[in-house]
């Protein structure tokens, strides 16, 4: 198996688990959480900011001494807009769930900015179509740059089946701006239905790193570096959530040279 493939585990509690220490960089962290009625997590935020993304399912949070209240409305990430929550570095927050709870808990440094804890609701979200033909995805930008934090870039993207998605390749690994930024990035998989799988290759131009993956419901791809392109088979349409940080909080990428081309066909 890939060294860059994280399965998740069985059962529920936290399921997926990656730390900059885990996945060998110094941004990025990403847990996932799958709880029952009645089950809380509860952690503090310490030298790091967060961003608590509701996959599916619905909970009640505080965070920095608030009640913000019950939030969640899907019940599956193919089924509309999520609610999330901003936690800023050295805070506390819990999440009992009210239903059954899909929690994701993304994580970069904290920069001392003094954000103040905030709650994205759906109804802030914008849904872009990106690109055309089989390459068509539908993203949904949950923490973009224009949006307050100190380094967390957060994003979740639909690949209707039959389509490729983060496609031309492109590449995000070199601390050279203005013409690319340097990110590391999570890549969290489901699959509907549930059964299905997809592909998923990391490869840097030398090949140094080339790996290709078969990402089933519930996987982790980390991305250190180079180009990570995907392709939802037919039948299967493929959900994930991006988390991205490093140095400097843009995105700012570099596309394959090699098949630039289809940008213009």
């Amino acid at each position: 198996m890939s060294k860059l493939l994280v399965k998740a585990k069985d059962g529920g509690g936290r399921v997926a688990h990656v730390t900059p220490q885990s996945a060998g960089w110094g941004y990025v962290g990403f847990d996932l959480h799958r709880l029952t009625p009645g089950e809380t997590v509860a952690e503090s935020s310490g030298s790091r900011e967060v961003c608590l993304v509701f996959v599916s399912g619905k909970g009640r949070v505080h965070a920095g001494g608030q009640d913000l209240g019950v939030l969640g409305e899907r019940m599956s990430p193919f089924e509309g807009k999520p609610w999330s929550v901003y936690v800023p570095q050295d805070t506390e927050w819990s999440v009992e769930a009210g239903t059954d709870l899909e929690l994701a808990v993304c994580s970069a440094p904290g920069l001392g900015g003094g954000l103040p804890v905030r709650v994205i609701a759906p109804k802030d979200l914008h849904e872009e179509l990106r690109g055309k033909g089989t390459n068509t995805r539908y993203v949904t930008n949950i923490l973009p740059e224009g949006e307050p934090a100190d380094s967390l870039l957060v994003v979740e993207v639909i690949t209707p089946g039959g389509h490729t998605s983060s496609y031309p390749p492109h590449k995000h690994d070199q601390d050279n701006l203005p013409a690319e930024s340097y990110l590391e990035e999570t890549y969290y998989h489901r699959l509907n239905p549930p059964q299905g799988f997809a592909f998923q290759r990391v490869y840097t131009d030398d090949r140094s790193l080339d790996e290709t993956m078969a990402v089933e419901d519930g996987d982790v791809v980390m991305v250190p570096k180079g180009y990570h392109p995907c392709a939802a088979c037919h039948g299967y349409d493929l959900w994930y959530l991006n988390v991205m940080a490093g140095p400097k909080r843009t995105w700012k990428f570099h596309n394959a040279t090699e098949h630039e081309w289809l940008l213009k066909a």
